[in-house]
């Protein structure tokens, strides 16, 4: 499996304050990665920098295979007015904008794909719905399906289930799941660790002493290690 993004040797800041040093990692096409760590570890920073919209400091970011404006995006802040007035469907045609032909015209199969974009996350049954309308967790997996219409083979979600209830952030992951026999690549922020290690294949760990990139398997295991080493601790002291 060849690897569709190869960070060799990156530096990155943010407002003048290194906040990432010589990380190196690949991702793997069809894969989906986890990025994890805490507030301020560089997380963010990371996206923006995937997405080329800020040049590291030194070491090199490549993305094999996927032309400009291909890449789905789905950030923190989805930046679409729930009083905006579109239907479902019309949101996640909106993803095509960048591909718009003459400036005015969807590209040929559009329509088709953003149908089965909206079938992949849930939202065939309610595709007519004024977007306004919809719940958090509706909203969410509607903005998703717009994002994949952008994509082409890479997909990059911050935080896809900020501010979701359970039963929502749930569906959210199971979407995600979906598209791994779509042969989609996936770049995830989340700290919601426990559900999103879950939906992954490999995690990134980002931290203020350094990095480390492992199977999901194994990062779960140096969770409960690190777990169960501070509950022994916290035994210890009583």
């Amino acid at each position: 499996m060849d690897n569709i993004i190869e960070c060799d040797g990156i530096t990155l800041d943010y407002d003048g304050t290194v906040v990432l040093s010589s990380l190196s990692f690949s991702v793997k096409r069809g894969e989906i990665l986890l990025v994890s760590g805490e507030n301020g570890s560089g997380k963010s920073t990371l996206i923006r920098a995937l997405l080329g919209l800020k040049k590291p400091l030194s070491g090199s970011i490549t993305i094999n295979g996927v032309k400009r404006g291909s890449v789905g995006y789905l950030p923190q802040q989805n930046g679409v007015s729930r009083d905006f007035p579109a239907t479902v469907r019309e949101v996640v045609l909106s993803g095509f904008v960048g591909k718009l032909k003459f400036g005015m015209f969807y590209p040929k199969g559009a329509a088709a794909k953003a149908k089965e974009a909206m079938r992949r996350v849930g939202a065939s049954s309610f595709a007519d719905k004024p977007f306004g309308e919809l719940s958090g967790g509706q909203a969410q997996r509607v903005l998703l399906a717009r994002a994949l219409c952008a994509a082409e083979d890479l997909l990059i979600l911050d935080e896809p289930t900020n501010g979701l209830d359970i039963n929502a952030a749930a569906d959210m992951y199971s979407a995600i799941r979906s598209l791994r026999d779509t042969g989609m690549t996936v770049v995830m922020v989340s700290h919601d660790l426990e559900s999103s290690v879950s939906s992954a294949d490999r995690v990134l760990h980002l931290c203020v002493d350094g990095a480390f990139c492992c199977s999901a398997s194994e990062y779960s295991e140096r969770v409960a290690r690190a777990h169960s080493h501070v509950c022994l601790n916290e035994e210890d002291e009583k």
